[in-house]
């Protein structure tokens, strides 16, 4: 597709190779090289794309795109020689759209460029008629590109968007930051999935009431993140209650199967009335002796005078 490009960067030749290179793909570009003149040409030219150096005089990058974006919603590209990690998310949190580090090559440039505006172009050409996913408090227009929480609108970046999107389409599934990531810039870098973290924290401050206790947007650790279809809770209790030990008869104590704490061998179970049911061993081993009644007199047949039985 044919794109509207504005460059801003205040190195001349490779604001010109930039411009060279989108020419040659067929956009029409044009080129500032400060930040006051590309807030003063997005204003009136109206970009679809606006490719923009954080490093400008006058106005830097990130207050021009902080600027912007409280005014429009043109696409963001960030061009940066800073490293740090903190410098790159700050822009993602004004609201860029993607970013790319010094130096780079001018073809990862235009995959960027082209990433941008297909996924622009695709939202543009969606059916007219709301698409609105509900999920608890939270509304998501998929094609009126609206959030909403109880019913109040609340701004959402691009990123922000995209990653609320795909999830509420699928809710309780679990993403990952990767796959996140692919539906933020349509491009797998691992190495930029922090920024995942980033729009997820923006996006609990403007959707969840208490954001140090998300309720809707969760963390599944180790693995990604999660819109919740209803109220989270805490891990219910299993009905049937903690695992125990051999179930109890219903009736009264367990039988002692099991050793006594001195090791001895087990001894028989008792009846009801609290008496053995069997003849008890004999500690030494012998044979086992006769049980006797409450008389002290044996409770099995008497033996015989003239000899054992």
């Amino acid at each position: 597709m044919c794109a509207k490009v504005l460059v801003a960067d205040d190195d001349p030749r490779q604001a010109e190779v930039v411009r060279r290179y989108l020419t040659a793909a067929g956009h029409e570009a044009l080129v500032v090289h400060d930040g006051r003149a590309a807030l003063d040409e997005a204003r009136r030219w109206r970009p679809d794309l606006l490719v923009l150096d954080v490093m400008m005089p006058g106005l830097d990058g990130l207050q021009v795109c902080r600027t912007l974006r409280s005014e429009s919603d043109v696409l963001v590209l960030m061009l940066t020689a800073r490293t740090s990690e903190d410098d790159l998310l700050l822009g993602l949190e004004l609201g860029a759209d993607d970013y790319l580090t010094k130096p780079y090559s001018p073809r990862e440039l235009m995959a960027r460029v082209r990433t941008l505006l297909r996924r622009a172009s695709r939202g543009a050409s969606e059916p007219a008629g709301s698409h609105v996913r509900r999920i608890g408090r939270l509304g998501v227009d998929l094609t009126g590109r609206h959030v909403t929480v109880d019913g109040v609108e609340v701004e959402c970046t691009r990123g922000e968007f995209a990653i609320l999107a795909a999830m509420a389409e699928q809710p309780d599934r679990v993403f990952t930051r990767a796959q996140l990531l692919h539906h933020t810039r349509g491009i797998d870098r691992s190495s930029t999935e922090r920024t995942i973290d980033v729009h997820v924290m923006n996006l609990r401050r403007k959707i969840e009431s208490d954001p140090q206790r998300p309720a809707q947007l969760i963390t599944v650790y180790g693995v990604g993140y999660k819109i919740a279809a209803g109220q989270p809770s805490g891990k219910a209790p299993d009905p049937a209650g903690p695992p125990s030990g051999p179930a109890l008869d219903p009736a009264g104590p367990p039988p002692r199967s099991v050793l006594d704490p001195a090791g001895l061998p087990p001894r028989s179970v008792l009846d009801p009335a609290g008496l053995p049911s069997g003849p008890v061993p004999d500690s030494a081993g012998l044979p086992p002796r006769p049980v006797l009644d409450s008389t002290g007199l044996p409770s099995g047949p008497v033996p015989d005078s003239a000899g054992p039985a």
